[in-house]
């Protein structure tokens, strides 16, 4: 099977990568293009049998499995650019969340999916969140989900929970690293603690963190009651979390929501002729 990426940019490459770590496409069977040469002949740099080609169009052509790894606003472009080198038997996959599978399926003549990865699959681990179209072939799901299986736990979403999902799964590791980070500076500036040790301990704290989540010792509401001793440490922390996180989650997938309605505004204008 031949795999084409359109775009290396940061998820782009963080799936190409990906994909060869988890050993199930080979650098020869892939080949990649980006509108600055440099990023895709930065990863052959690394992957020498990779095929670094001009164009969208050139990518679509010598490949039967194309993922679109660029802008919502750009995705429209691509596929039009595309168009003559589709086929029937292939499938384009997009990797952006404004932009539903329907809206994809009703501009493509072959199956289409939409496919929204996790930096964390970078490292062969995390979520990857899976939708099909409905002319998408049973041949191109079992591939889709066989490929994704090598770099993540693939889960299947509705549409009415995309964005939700991609908040926890995709933009969750960035969130967490910034409470992370603000913690460790917390820790530095209120204590005698480097900041190089604090970020140690924080960073080994998290690793063991999941580590326990993903061995199934406990759940999050169990962790927290085996550390949180009646009367000791943790629990004052966990009171000043109570008093002044507040509502601040909620906001956040507000102003997410709210960002995700103005991109699908724009995106539905280009979708809306067909």
């Amino acid at each position: 099977m031949k795999i084409g990426i359109i775009g290396t940019g940061n998820m782009g490459r963080i799936l190409t990568e990906a994909f060869l770590d988890g050993g199930t496409v080979s650098p020869s069977s892939m080949t990649i293009t980006n509108r600055t040469a440099a990023k895709a002949m930065d990863i052959k740099e690394t992957h020498p049998d990779i095929t670094v080609v001009n164009n969208a169009r050139e990518a679509a052509h010598r490949s039967s499995l194309i993922f679109i790894c660029v802008k919502p606003h750009d995705v429209y472009n691509v596929v039009q650019d595309i168009l003559p080198s589709l086929s029937k038997d292939k499938c384009v996959v997009s990797i952006t969340s404004p932009i539903s599978v329907k809206q994809l399926e009703s501009i493509l003549p072959c199956s289409a999916a939409r496919a929204i990865p996790s930096i964390t699959n970078r490292a062969l681990s995390g979520v990857s969140l899976l939708s099909f179209g409905e002319q998408c072939s049973e041949h191109w799901k079992g591939i889709l989900h066989k490929l994704f299986e090598s770099i993540s736990t693939p889960v299947f979403i509705e549409e009415n929970i995309t964005r939700v999902s991609s908040d926890i799964v995709s933009c969750g590791p960035a969130f967490f690293s910034y409470l992370t980070q603000r913690f460790i500076n917390a820790a530095v500036a209120e204590t005698e603690i480097d900041k190089e040790t604090a970020t140690k301990l924080a960073g080994e704290m998290l690793i063991g963190l999941g580590d326990l989540l993903k061995k199934g010792f406990y759940t999050l509401p169990t962790l927290q009651e085996k550390v949180c001793v009646k009367g000791g440490i943790t629990g004052e922390g966990i009171k000043i979390l109570e008093s002044e996180l507040g509502t601040v989650f909620e906001h956040l997938f507000q102003a997410t929501h709210s960002k995700y309605d103005e991109d699908l505004i724009e995106v539905k204008k280009q979708y809306s002729l067909h």
